[in-house]
């Protein structure tokens, strides 16, 4: 084959082999798995088997193992049975592991075994992340998604699913049991061959009606109203076009560098009462005081807006405008003005909605105003159709009319929002393929979706300051750390 670029002979002997070394370059994110995982104190962040037992076979070391699944998410290799094809042919996993092969059993044993460690390694690198300067000083993104989990939408059983399941069984038993009433009609032969099938269908549905109302006592005991028949933590959850089973996964994302500084794996269906929760982990992670926290309409609860404003945070969460009256044409309850000097609300014909009572409902003080002027109004028609209109204040309200007043001065944190906290998502979605997760319950789904989230911040720190850059940090890192550690009284015997 002339003029063409000529290989090597396969059975060309060397004199001197080739070192494994020279066969990743030194600008290969492999290098910089390396180096994070070594700086790791990983008996500290409770990884399992740090000291090896006197007795039997030799196990792998720890750091061998996360280099293995860090790896593997970081080039969409979630499977452990593809991890071990992997290590067997993959020179870059060579180099890693050193030629290690652990089978499928002992590498998905891992990930279930150190799901707290694994977690822990996420927020180191959060940690690195804030010491390089690469985390926004004051803001973050708040958001969910919904993930799928290895449960199928046939295996969650819910009031609605188990009675239209019910009502289709007994119209197939009823179909064969006619089919099996007109068999007289057929020729023997044919008798012969169909009866046996059409007893072995209606014995199948019987059975497995028997069990569909077997159900029905262990469906009513649940607070959430459904059962999951293959990995029990997972949630039919609503979604655009259609529903799936699975978890609602949270995150907190800066907006500088689109990192995930805080995650949260979760099986509600809805994000009412995640706003504080994951803004606080945020605030932890980031390592900073004061933090303004930036988050959809679904968050919206006042319970959750005054916890944030409690612990220092500036909410910034959109109302749900989900107003009876607007619906109808009629006034809102943003017509009305609040004045607090007099504890008093004006509607929008001028009069004065005075208090008149109070009490408590679901947990929180509910005020009520209104006047006994409103029959003689003119603009009743587009008030109310009741005899008058009253308007209800929840004793904190002013937490809720300072956040609005914030989200009026600045429109651009719901287009910030948008474009902050999408990204990492589709992202995130696209690594894991069409079934996102491969572990059941919330426990293990919390440990893939760790890795998920330290393979997606690598990856943007590569992207942003070069592996040999990061690697360099992370040397640096390590270095300081290792000389305060040494400069410690109790280090030196003082």
């Amino acid at each position: 084959m002339k003029r063409f670029v000529q290989g090597e002979t396969r059975s060309q002997m060397s004199l001197l082999p080739g070192c494994l070394d020279d066969y990743v370059s030194e600008d290969n994110p492999v290098r910089v798995v390396e180096a994070f995982i070594d700086a790791l104190d990983l008996e500290r962040l409770g990884f399992a088997g740090m000291v090896p037992r006197v007795t039997g076979r030799p196990a792998y070391h720890p750091s061998m193992m996360l280099k293995l699944y860090v790896y593997g998410y970081l080039n969409r290799v979630h499977s452990s049975r593809r991890l071990e094809r992997e290590s067997q042919r993959n020179v870059e996993l060579m180099w890693l592991t050193e030629r290690l092969t652990p089978d499928f059993k002992t590498i998905a044993n891992f990930r279930k075994d150190n799901g707290r460690g694994i977690r822990e390694v996420c927020k180191q690198f959060v940690i690195v992340c804030r010491k390089l300067n690469l985390l926004s000083q004051s803001t973050v993104v708040i958001d969910g998604s919904k993930f799928k989990g290895v449960n199928n939408r046939d295996r969650n059983v819910t009031p609605g699913k188990l009675k239209r399941r019910r009502e289709e069984l007994e119209r197939s038993i009823d179909r064969y049991l006619y089919r099996l009433d007109k068999m007289d009609q057929k020729s023997d032969d044919v008798v012969a061959i169909q009866t046996p099938m059409l007893q072995e269908k209606i014995a199948s549905l019987k059975e497995a009606l028997a069990d569909l109302n077997a159900l029905e006592p262990e469906l009513d005991k649940r607070e959430d109203k459904q059962i999951s028949l293959t990995d029990p933590d997972a949630r039919s959850l609503r979604t655009r076009g259609t529903g799936i089973v699975g978890y609602n996964v949270q995150t907190a994302v800066e907006p500088d560098n689109h990192l995930i500084v805080a995650h949260e794996v979760t099986n509600q269906f809805n994000d009412h009462n995640q706003l504080s929760p994951m803004a606080i982990a945020a605030r932890e992670a980031m390592g900073i005081d004061t933090l303004d926290a930036v988050a959809d309409r679904g968050y919206f609860k006042g319970e959750q807006v005054l916890a944030c404003s409690e612990a220092g945070i500036t909410a910034y969460v959109p109302h749900t405008g989900t107003s009876n009256n607007k619906a109808k044409g009629l006034y809102d309850k943003a017509d009305f003005r609040y004045i607090v000097e007099d504890d008093e609300y004006q509607c929008p014909a001028g009069e004065r909605l005075k208090r008149r009572s109070t009490r408590e409902e679901y947990g929180k003080q509910i005020t009520r105003y209104w006047t006994s002027n409103c029959g003689q109004c003119g603009l009743k028609p587009k008030c109310t159709t009741g005899k008058e209109r009253r308007v209800s204040r929840w004793e904190r309200e002013d937490v809720l009319e300072a956040m609005r007043d914030r989200l009026d001065r600045r429109p651009d944190m719901m287009r910030l929002r948008r474009d902050t906290v999408e990204h990492p998502f589709g992202t995130l979605k696209r690594w894991m393929g069409a079934e996102h997760f491969l572990t059941k319950g919330l426990h293990n789904t919390g440990t893939e979706m760790s890795l998920n989230v330290l393979a997606y911040n690598l990856k943007r720190v590569i992207n942003i300051l070069g592996v040999e850059g990061l690697q360099r940090a992370l040397y640096a890192l390590f270095i300081a750390a290792f000389f305060r550690f040494v400069a410690r009284p109790t280090a030196i015997g003082a």
